[in-house]
């Protein structure tokens, strides 16, 4: 789907973009709303065969990288700056859910998600960051960098068939106020991105599972109807880029109204 604000440009010209979970859904369509402003990108997936069909339409490159382990997230960095020299923009956005009634989420299941959502976010996110610190001052006339997690309205919201995800999307938001305040001297930015339902294949597989789930879902979105991933890109490179540049520290909610609805509407 093309994104309504395709005739938008935020300046990411020459950035380099580092996109984790970029293969496909949300992280991909943040990989095309980078390429489409000129920016080199990283696309950071173990979802290799979407991932690598992806880098070769949109001259990214492509790194196969578990997030979840410390030993990927370093060579990922390592090979970004190998092939580019600096990162200037990182977009967290790898992420798994595993559904399951509460009394019987196993210690593996929520152990999975934790490491992926939360865990890999913080592994990435500080291993970014200190390339980052380091090459500060090398190009004065770039902003340091800045970094986007993706949450989720579920990270205040919640579900409870989906509780390790909820969990983990509540640990996003509380890592993007820590980070955000601890690289502020660096100059650093690091906001989030929580998104309602979106009409990708992670929601169709949690949220979207049935016509009455998906009146439910309308029931509760003002706007309704669901979010696109080009919406979220768009929100994606606003906060990349220099036009948000006293922006840090927030969770930015694209959720079509979800969150400020106290009733509810006639899907």
């Amino acid at each position: 789907m093309t994104s309504h604000n395709a005739s938008i440009s935020f300046g990411l010209q020459g950035r380099v973009a580092i996109v984790t979970g970029g293969s496909q859904g949300i992280g991909e369509a943040c990989v095309r709303r980078f390429v489409r402003e000129q920016a080199q990108v990283v696309i950071a997936d173990v979802a290799d065969a979407p991932g690598q069909a992806l880098a070769a339409e949109t001259g990214a490159l492509y790194v196969h990288c578990d997030v979840s382990r410390k030993a990927d997230v370093d060579a990922l960095v390592a090979r970004a700056l190998q092939a580019h020299g600096r990162i200037d923009i990182l977009v967290n956005n790898a992420g798994i859910f595993k559904a399951a009634d509460f009394l019987d989420i196993t210690e593996a299941d929520f152990d999975a998600v934790l490491d992926v959502n939360l865990k890999g976010a913080f592994l990435v996110g500080q291993a970014v960051a200190r390339a980052m610190v380091q090459q500060a001052g090398t190009t004065p006339e770039r902003a340091p960098g800045a970094i986007i997690n993706m949450s989720s309205v579920n990270g205040v919201l919640t579900i409870p068939t989906i509780a390790s995800y909820n969990v983990s999307k509540g640990g996003i938001n509380q890592l993007t106020r820590v980070m955000a305040l601890a690289l502020a001297d660096h100059g650093i930015r690091v906001n989030a991105v929580a998104p309602g339902t979106i009409a990708t294949e992670l929601a169709a597989q949690s949220v979207l599972t049935s016509d009455e789930a998906r009146r439910r879902i309308m029931s509760r979105t003002p706007l309704k109807r669901l979010g696109t991933p080009d919406e979220m890109a768009d929100v994606v490179a606003w906060l990349a880029s220099d036009a948000s540049s006293y922006v840090t520290g927030e969770i930015v909610v694209a959720d079509g109204g979800r969150m400020t609805l106290n009733y509810t509407v006639a899907a």
